[in-house]
Parts: C-alpha cells; sequence; structure tokens
C-alpha cells in the first residue's frame, strides 16, 4: 500500500517535493520515535535505552484486521459448506454407531472460536482508527543534538541542528524528509502536505481519504459461529469518521511538535463530501484547527474525547451525526 500514497512538502513559491512512504532503508524511520498500531496487522513497540545507542523493537502480528475480514468470512462459508458436504451421505445401518457427531460439534466449535477471534480483531481495528492521538513520536531535544549530547539515532540529526534552531525553514523540510514523522499514518490510507513560510509555525493538510480508511460494515456472528456483514448506520459510521479525523489531527500536532521548535500547528482536514448544489461528491476542507504547543501539552490523550477536545482550540468545524461534515473556511495562518 505504502508506494501508492505520497506526501508533498512544500518549499515556498508554489514548490513542492514529492515524497514516497520511507522504508525500511531510512537510517532514522520509524522505529526509533513511535509506537504505534496500524490496520496492516502490527503492533509495533520500540524502546531506546539511554545513553547505549542500542534500540530494541517488539513486532506483534495483530492479524489483518478489516481488510481480511471479507476474505475470512468466505473461508469460513467454505469451511461450513465442506463441513456439510461431508455430513450428508447416511451411514449403513451397521456402521451407525460411528455416526460423526462429535466431529460435527468439534467443527461448529472451532468455528465459533475462530469467528468470535475475527469479530475481536475488527474490533481492535476500529478502536486503533479511533486512537491514533494516543501514540506520538519521541521529543527531540535539538539543543542536546547540537551539542552531541545523544546517541544512536539521534546523532544522525546532528548535521540539521544548528539550522532547526536557527529558524531555518529548508531545515525543516529535510528533517522531515528523513525522519517521515507521518509515515506510519500513511498505513491507513491518508495523505499528507506540510508547507510553512513562518519558522514558529506548520501548516498541514490531512487527506482524510475516508472512503478508503473507514469500513462501511462491520462482522456480526451469529449463535452457530456464522459471520454475516452488516451495514453500519449512517450515525455510526459518520461519528467513525469523526473519531478518525479529530484523533489524527492531535496526533499530527503532536508529532510536528515533538519533531520541531515551532509553537503553532495549523491542520486542515480534507475529504470529499456531498455538494448538494451539483449532486457530486467533491474534494473540500472539512475541519480546519489551530493547536498551540502549549495548550496541546496540558492535554491527557488517554482520556480525552478527540473530537471535543478540537472545539476547545480555534477551529472551524460543521459535523452533524445524520449527515457528517459539510464544507468549512480554512483558518488563515
Amino acid at each position: 500500500m505504502g508506494l501508492n500514497f505520497r506526501k508533498s512538502i512544500s518549499l515556498g513559491k508554489g514548490l513542492k517535493l514529492n515524497l514516497s512512504k520511507s522504508g525500511p532503508s531510512v537510517s532514522f524511520g520509524k522505529s526509533g520515535f513511535r509506537q504505534s498500531i496500524n490496520l496492516k496487522g502490527q503492533a509495533r513497540t520500540t524502546v531506546g535505552i539511554p545513553g547505549t545507542g542500542i534500540y530494541y523493537t517488539k513486532t506483534n502480528d495483530v492479524k489483518k484486521v478489516v481488510g481480511g475480514i471479507t476474505g475470512k468470512l468466505q473461508d469460513s462459508k467454505a469451511k461450513k459448506a465442506a463441513g456439510k458436504t461431508a455430513a450428508e451421505p447416511k451411514a449403513p445401518k451397521a456402521t451407525k454407531a460411528a455416526a460423526p457427531a462429535p466431529a460435527k460439534s468439534a467443527v461448529n466449535e472451532e468455528l465459533i472460536a475462530q469467528s468470535k477471534a475475527r469479530v475481536e480483531e475488527f474490533a481492535a481495528g476500529i478502536e486503533a482508527l479511533k486512537s491514533v492521538h494516543k501514540q506520538s513520536d519521541g521529543y527531540i531535544d535539538w539543543e542536546a543534538v547540537a551539542n552531541g549530547a545523544v546517541s544512536g539515532q539521534l546523532k544522525e540529526l546532528q548535521p540539521f541542528a544548528q539550522s532547526v534552531l536557527a529558524g531555518d525553514i529548508d531545515a525543516y523540510f529535510q528533517v522531515i524528509s528523513e525522519v517521515g514523522p507521518f509515515d506510519d499514518l500513511l498505513e491507513y490510507g491518508s495523505g499528507f502536505e506540510v508547507g510553512t513560510d513562518d519558522p514558529k509555525k506548520m501548516e498541514i493538510e490531512f487527506q482524510v481519504k475516508s472512503d478508503s480508511v473507514i469500513p462501511t460494515q462491520y462482522p456480526d456472528m451469529k449463535a452457530n459461529g456464522e459471520i454475516v456483514m452488516k451495514d453500519f448506520t449512517k450515525s455510526a459510521y459518520y461519528e467513525l469518521v469523526q473519531d478518525y479525523v479529530s484523533s489524527t489531527m492531535l496526533r499530527v500536532a503532536r508529532d510536528t511538535f515533538a519533531l520541531l521548535p515551532v509553537q503553532q500547528v495549523i491542520i486542515h482536514a480534507v475529504d470529499k463530501v456531498l455538494n448538494p448544489a451539483t449532486g457530486n461528491d467533491e474534494e473540500v476542507t472539512i475541519c480546519s484547527v489551530r493547536l498551540k504547543r502549549d495548550a496541546l501539552a496540558t492535554l491527557n490523550f488517554e482520556r480525552i474525547d478527540p473530537s471535543d477536545c478540537l472545539e476547545s482550540f480555534e477551529s472551524n468545524v460543521k459535523f452533524k451525526k445524520t449527515t457528517g461534515y459539510s464544507p468549512v473556511d480554512r483558518i488563515l495562518a
């Protein structure tokens, strides 16, 4: 999926640098700066040992959470059909004592256990979409980097340190390019554009792409273990979109403040919504917010409601549970 997504970094005067998603060849990418869970089925925890330059990364397979449900459903149906086929021939009376009832019961129990696991995996994926804000990059002390008082991967940032401290915008973009602060968010399917002409501010466009990120159906398990896919109600779907958008905007702000010495981040969420005047889906700004470093630092990210939280900042947003987002004006940088 990563090769299909790009982020464009504005270099000013209408110039943009398009970057493909960073891979393992990047010298200081995600592993040194982040803990994350993504819908590709990986929960990753990275721990650095201070003063040693040693980093320990543990990756757990959480399986395919949302995208694989449909395929697994077909697999379950195939297994069930195979079980029925095996049970169809009637055994002769002489061998009736060898009836396959126990085996059939065992198969059903296995199906129920598998289906229950799939439903739980899907629920974990939904929770991940709503909890993007709870994870963040580690804070970079640029004074310490400039003085050489760091080790491991942070040492590789030393060539940029003096320029970053001096407010060199070009250095900001170089650091963003090297570190890839939003790379794991690309795995959800969204995209980002970054730009600024002020070393104290960063302006970021968040391309939601809700039609590819947010599922419209959920798996429901019957008593016999069979899984059927059901449609989310409109209100449930729109609320999930709102949770994802709000959570991601907070995460983007957190990662930006952790990476660069900016004081404000202005984020514009862009998505396709219905224009009643034309009857067409059009890409518009659905949420725009200005977040300040000091205010963000006071939040308890484990307990906040992301959408309620954004309303406490300067923001433009119009949202209804029955219709979702409506177009809004952008906050001026």
